[in-house]
């Protein structure tokens, strides 16, 4: 046993905010950016792919390669989440870029539905494993009293990149600007172009101290540390206050795959619960509505594939405004009673909208305006579960943690809603379409019950004060 005592933690958390952070948020952020570009491009062009001059697909193999999009990313999350964890968080973010920077090129050369559903795969494979090592390396980096409202916001670019894709999707999907041919390929080149340019500034963003700290690499987290704040310093224009506290690690223990399952099943079995409730609620309800809102435009209100854009505009508009208008209450008034609150209203909201969708008193322009305020909520929702899972264990296991919960989610409550609301939609009865709209609403409430229940209460902790590092001397896990 090797031990040390040190403040860094306590020095990445009281520094201030300055344009430092906001490389930090640039450089990971486009992760959300580009999984809501992918995502809407893929839904704006599911009416398209059917059409015998794309693919030629059905709307059952549509919501298909959905599927196949997001079995890739649990497939990514868990191979790149246990790699971060063991190799670091930077090496895996450079990594994990380039391979949805590849995959989204070949994507754009399928020529069935077997190569396109491939690729999609490969595509989800670099998306699941940005979740892993971008989720750990912000929350180790944004300081505790910021921490909330900056997750949620990075989250919630999720839908920046819907806009984009949906702006793009008006133009590359009109039969009278582009040869549909070749429109549906060119939305991919977005995403590559994208995900290039922003490979460059991840080149600048260290690695995580905290990381370094906890794998016997103390002296290079000591010198990133002195860097960051040396670079917080300069563009303050002032001294940085002193850290308060210190914290005891064992630089020489070394952390498995079953230090994973021993903390998360023996010492916080709590929070695992309440992690998987909030994450497999959101993955469904998510999955199951923008994945096939184009099917349901489509479907039941004879929108052209070339206006879907138009509806997924105000949508995607609602999701972004959620996390950056209720953010900053996740850090003022709490992490418990805004989890539960954003989970409850959606569920409720989504049953209202369902009920009036059944009942056939809604259009196109009134069911996305529904849908719009449903998710001003459920976005918030959706990335507070990230920064649940984030929070709340320890370091050592950060990244395999939101790897599991995020897999495990995205597998029950992803990966089979998208196949799921297809072959719904595909009777083309609106009474079965609604029996999956309450199925999402039942699981949003069961998931804001388990919060109030069982939730720890974050907000404006330091990382080590929630959950101690397994490399802490002596330190007392939390209970719950």
């Amino acid at each position: 046993m090797a031990l040390l005592s040190t403040q860094i933690p306590q020095r990445i958390d009281r520094l201030p905010w300055t344009g430092w952070h906001w490389t930090v948020v640039i450089g990971l952020g486009i992760t959300w950016v580009l999984d809501g570009l992918e995502v809407t491009i893929v839904g704006s062009i599911g009416s398209r792919l059917q059409d015998p001059v794309a693919l030629g697909l059905s709307s059952y193999q549509v919501g298909l390669t959905a599927s196949a999009y997001l079995a890739g990313a649990v497939a990514g999350a868990l191979g790149f989440g246990y790699l971060t964890d063991r190799y670091g968080r930077k090496k895996l973010f450079l990594v994990t870029l380039a391979v949805y920077l590849v995959a989204t090129l070949l994507t754009a050369g399928s020529w069935n539905f077997a190569s396109f559903a491939v690729f999609r795969f490969l595509t989800g494979l670099g998306i699941g494993g940005e979740y892993a090592a971008i989720n750990s390396t912000i929350d180790e980096l944004i300081p505790a009293a910021r921490r909330g409202y900056v997750d949620l916001a990075i989250n919630g670019s999720f839908w920046f990149g819907a806009i984009l894709g949906s702006g793009a999707s008006i133009v590359l999907l009109d039969p009278a600007a582009i040869d549909q041919r070749v429109g549906w390929r060119l939305s991919f080149g977005i995403g590559a172009i994208l995900a290039l340019g922003i490979l460059f500034v991840r080149r600048v963003i260290p690695e995580s101290p905290r990381w370094l700290l906890t794998h016997g690499r103390a002296d290079e987290a000591e010198r990133v540390t002195v860097v960051i704040e040396e670079r917080v310093r300069r563009d303050l224009g002032e001294a940085l206050i002193e850290a308060q506290g210190a914290i005891l690690i064992d630089t020489e223990r070394r952390h498995g795959l079953l230090d994973v399952w021993h903390t998360m099943r023996r010492i916080y079995p709590q929070r695992t619960l309440v992690a998987f409730a909030l994450m497999i609620s959101q993955a469904f309800l998510y999955n199951a509505i923008f994945f096939t809102e184009a099917l349901v435009l489509s479907t039941f209100f004879h929108v052209r594939p070339s206006d879907v854009g138009y509806y997924i505009f105000p949508f995607a508009l609602g999701n972004l405004l959620g996390p950056l208008v209720l953010g900053p209450l996740f850090d003022a008034v709490g992490r418990k009673p805004m989890i539960a609150a954003t989970y409850g209203l959606s569920g409720i909201l989504l049953l209202a909208t369902g009920i009036l969708f059944v009942r056939g008193v809604l259009d196109a322009t009134s069911i996305t305006l529904c849908w719009s305020v449903v998710f001003f909520f459920a976005s918030a929702a959706a990335s507070s579960a990230y920064l649940t899972v984030s929070e709340t264990f320890p370091v050592e296991i950060r990244a395999m943690a939101i790897a599991i919960v995020y897999g495990a989610g995205t597998l029950v409550g992803g990966a089979l809603a998208p196949a799921l609301f297809g072959a719904l939609i595909a009777t083309k009865s609106p009474d079965r379409v609604f029996d999956g709209y309450l199925l999402g609403a039942i699981a949003m409430l069961v998931a804001a019950l388990v919060e109030l229940r069982f939730g720890v209460e974050a907000a404006r902790r330091r990382l080590e004060d929630i959950a101690a590092p397994l490399s802490a001397s002596a330190a007392a896990p939390l209970a719950g």
